[in-house]
């Protein structure tokens, strides 16, 4: 690309834009900022640069041969102060499903995952020191 980035996120696929958006909006902090039967545009209202939308694949909008729902295959990553306060919060009080139980990874991260309705997982990370084994493959590792 030649001209400046103006912004850039990510459209999620699904059939079911208003069970998503809820998902998002209540689970998430995310705030809506256009919505239409088949399109929300969501941001996070304490840090607007981070946007998401929401798309019925069926729209025209979407070229013929590629109006299919998401699959699976994309992973949502949320960093958080502590994920064991948002893992109390999103699994113990809102009953959200866990796909993956909250852990500490060797790599530098804990973290549970949920699953959204619309087929993405969502990953609530808190960064923390990897082993010394991970911590020498990071690209800012002293040498």
């Amino acid at each position: 690309m030649t001209n400046a980035l103006g912004g850039f996120y990510p459209v999620i696929a699904t059939t079911d834009v208003s069970a998503s958006r809820d998902f998002y909006t209540r689970n998430l902090g995310f705030e809506i900022t256009f919505e239409a039967d088949w399109y929300v545009s969501l941001r996070r209202p304490d840090a607007p640069q981070y946007e998401l939308a929401l798309l019925d694949p069926a729209h025209p909008s979407v070229p013929e041969g590629h109006r299919v729902p998401l699959r699976g295959g994309l992973l949502l990553n949320f960093e958080v102060a502590d994920v064991d306060a948002e893992h109390h919060r999103l699994v113990a009080r809102a009953g959200l499903t866990e796909v993956l139980p909250l852990r500490t990874e060797e790599f530098g991260q804990r973290h549970f995952v949920v699953g959204a309705p619309d087929g993405v997982l969502i990953d609530v990370i808190t960064v923390v020191p990897p082993t010394a084994e991970y911590a020498a493959q990071y690209a800012d590792a002293p040498a």
